[in-house]
């Protein structure tokens, strides 16, 4: 079985493009909400968490996200620790999972795969892409909390895609819906038939 990424900076449509290739009947794993679940119930995490962030880290006993979201989009040092703690875990979790399915290739849906200089991980990486505009667009129409600075300095965190680009294996420009969803069809019979050439 492949083992692929897909990546994208904020607001570029990750999970739209992930839910695409769903359909076509991939198995995903949404690193985001499986890393939210595991802060949430491993004790160990929780234990880590709370020693980089202080009590203050968890409300009755569930990640008190916007609490940690203020404190790191600021400090890349204290992000950098965040996912120095979250990140092999999810790793692992992604790896029991993985294992289970009975696909040609999965899935792993994650932010900052290139980040983390995680690309050597994945068989392939698939990199999910839009204008700033529409990016910080999107952000604001989803995340009534954010403001358009708030959003530019989580894009400050992330890699540009010009320099992410140099790294991947395919790039979806994801604009219009259903161009992205003809892109979407044409990498899954390029990793479907190449596959099935290693098969052979």
């Amino acid at each position: 079985m492949k083992l692929v990424g897909l990546t994208g900076g904020i607001g570029s449509g990750k999970t739209t493009v992930a839910k695409m290739f769903e359909k076509l009947g991939v198995p995903i794993y949404n690193s985001d909400k499986e890393a939210k679940k595991l802060m949430n119930s491993s004790k160990v995490l929780r234990s880590s968490i709370i020693d980089l962030f202080g009590k203050e880290a968890y409300n009755k006993k569930k990640l008190n996200r916007s609490y940690i979201a203020e404190k790191v989009f600021g400090d890349k040092e204290l992000l950098q620790n965040l996912n120095a703690i979250v990140h092999p875990a999810v790793r692992q979790h992604f790896k029991d999972w993985a294992s289970r399915q009975e696909s040609s290739y999965v899935i792993q849906e994650a932010a900052i795969i290139f980040e983390q200089n995680n690309h050597d991980f994945y068989d392939k990486v698939i990199l999910v892409t839009a204008p700033k505009s529409i990016r910080i667009e999107r952000v604001l129409q989803r995340d009534s909390n954010l403001d358009s600075a708030q959003i530019e300095l989580r894009m400050a965190n992330q890699l540009s895609d010009s320099e992410k680009i140099k790294l991947t294996d395919f790039v979806i420009e994801n604009v219009e819906l259903k161009t992205t969803e003809e892109q979407v069809l044409a990498i899954h019979e390029i990793l479907l038939l190449e596959i099935s050439k290693l098969r052979n």
